[in-house]
């Protein structure tokens, strides 16, 4: 029989590490990123980072509002201009 909780906590130490392994990619990312995609960017990621610290707001609620908000930004990028 699976055990739950310990599931449950290697998931978690699977998030912790990928977290880790996307700062390090970012972080090498951003000395060849031109400044129109860092804006786009920090945008995009300012609007998840505000979305995920109203911890009573349900994950599922959290992605929607940042897909709508986000949605121009990443429509930018892709588009290049």
């Amino acid at each position: 029989m699976t055990d739950i909780p310990e599931i449950a906590q290697d998931l978690d130490k699977q998030i912790i590490a990928t977290q880790q392994r996307f700062q390090k990619v970012m972080k090498a990312r951003l000395a060849h990123m031109s400044l129109e995609s860092k804006e786009r960017y920090f945008a995009v990621l300012s609007v998840l980072v505000a979305k995920l610290e109203d911890s009573h707001k349900p994950l599922r609620e959290v992605l929607q509002d940042v897909l709508f908000e986000a949605a121009p930004y990443i429509a930018q990028e892709l588009s290049g201009s």
